[in-house]
C-alpha cells in the first residue's frame, strides 16, 4: 500500500512574490472605493468631506501607535532606528510638527475645530472598529505580517498626487496650506514602502510565509475599505437640507 506524500509548495521567486504583493494594491486599495472616487471627482459635499477628515484623523493618530508595536518586534538597532523614524514622521520631534499636526491643520482649513478632532466625538463606530482591528493586528501578529500590512504605502504616493490635484480643483474653499499632509506623504510613502518591501521580500522565504504576507496586506486593504464604508454610510444618512445649507455656507465665504 503506497502512501501519498504531499510536498510543500515551492516558494515564489522574488519577482513573482513582489508582483503578487503589488497586485493586492492594484486590485483592492481604497482608491477604488466609491467614496474616494466621488472625492476625486469633486462630488462630495462639504459636510461629507469634513466627516471623512474627522474620521480619517482617528486612523492617522493611531499610526504611531501601531508603529511603536512593530518597532518592539524588531530585533536589531538598525531596524528599530529605521522604524522609529515613522513614529517621528507622524508625531514630530517637537510640538507643532509631524503628520498628525498637519492633519489637524487640514481639518482647520476645512472648517473643523481642532478640539473637536482631538476629542474623537465625531468618530463613527465602524471607524473605531476598523482602526482597533488594525492596531490589534500589529500587536498580535509577528513582524513579517505587521510590516507586510503597511505595504498599502506602495499605492499611497499616486493617491496623494491625485488627491492634491482633486482638492485644488474641486474644493478651493479648503485653504491651500491644509494640503501639506498630502504633499509630505508623496515622498515619505515612497521611501517607507521601499524599506518595508525589502524587509518582506527578505523575510518571507517559504510559500507559507509569502502567503501570510499577501494575506496581511489584503487585511490592511480591508481596514481602509471598511473605514470608507462607515464614512460613506454616514453621508447617506445625513439630511439633504443640511447638506444644502452646508454647501451654501461654503459657496458664500
Amino acid at each position: 500500500m503506497s502512501t501519498a506524500v504531499t510536498r510543500a509548495a515551492e516558494p515564489w521567486s522574488p519577482a513573482e512574490f513582489e508582483s503578487r504583493l503589488r497586485a493586492v494594491g492594484q486590485e483592492r486599495y481604497h482608491d477604488r472605493h466609491p467614496f474616494n472616487v466621488r472625492m476625486h471627482t469633486g462630488a462630495l459635499s462639504p459636510a461629507e468631506l469634513r466627516c471623512w477628515i474627522a474620521n480619517r484623523f482617528h486612523y492617522q493618530r493611531h499610526i504611531p501607535v501601531k508603529d511603536a508595536l512593530i518597532t518592539a518586534k524588531l530585533d536589531t538597532p538598525l531596524l528599530r532606528r529605521m522604524w522609529l523614524r515613522r513614529i517621528e514622521d507622524h508625531d514630530g520631534r517637537r510640538e507643532g510638527e509631524g503628520g498628525i499636526e498637519r492633519w489637524l491643520r487640514l481639518g482647520e482649513a476645512a472648517g473643523l475645530d481642532r478640539g473637536t478632532l482631538l476629542s474623537g466625538r465625531a468618530v463613527l463606530p465602524g471607524v473605531r472598529l476598523a482602526v482597533e482591528g488594525y492596531v490589534n493586528f500589529c500587536r498580535l501578529r509577528g513582524p513579517l505580517e505587521a510590516v507586510a500590512a503597511s505595504l498599502t504605502e506602495l499605492s499611497a504616493p499616486d493617491l496623494m498626487r491625485l488627491r492634491i490635484e482633486a482638492f485644488e480643483r474641486h474644493y478651493p474653499w479648503i485653504e491651500a496650506d491644509g494640503l501639506a499632509y498630502f504633499r509630505t506623504r508623496v515622498e515619505q510613502g515612497r521611501r517607507d514602502s521601499g524599506e518595508a518591501l525589502a524587509l518582506v521580500l527578505d523575510w518571507a522565504r517559504t510559500r507559507t510565509d509569502q502567503q501570510r504576507a499577501v494575506d496581511a496586506l489584503s487585511f490592511k486593504c480591508d481596514v481602509l475599505w471598511a473605514l470608507l464604508d462607515a464614512v460613506q454610510q454616514a453621508g447617506r444618512s445625513e439630511p439633504a437640507d443640511e447638506r444644502e445649507r452646508d454647501g451654501l455656507r461654503d459657496r458664500t465665504r
